[in-house]
């Protein structure tokens, strides 16, 4: 008897139907990369390099940027350009301010 109500059923059900979880989710089976179409494979792939170009950009720029031009610390931007392309893309909009010389 489960000690908890969430602790879930064997990999094989009762007479060898599918776990509970399997059967109220209705999730679809879990695919490696090799199993995608073509298009799925590229669309992935640029995304990645996107996403990499955007983070690296962001880090790049805050690490030349003066502390008096960005908006918070800057440790703190680091982490956050890392996370997704998310926090690239905050830290350019909210990130940083524009410089008064220019």
């Amino acid at each position: 008897m489960p000690k908890n109500n969430f602790q879930t059923q064997d990999t094989q059900g009762i007479q060898g139907q599918s776990t509970l979880r399997s059967r109220c989710l209705n999730l679809p089976k879990k695919r490696s990369f090799r199993e995608l179409d073509r298009r799925t494979q590229v669309a992935v792939i640029l995304a990645g390099i996107i996403e990499l170009t955007l983070m690296f950009a962001a880090l790049r720029d805050l690490r030349r940027r003066p502390v008096q031009l960005a908006r918070g610390p800057k440790p703190l931007w680091a982490v956050v350009s890392c996370l997704n392309v998310l926090g690239s893309i905050s830290y350019f909009v909210f990130g940083r301010r524009k410089d008064p010389q220019n």
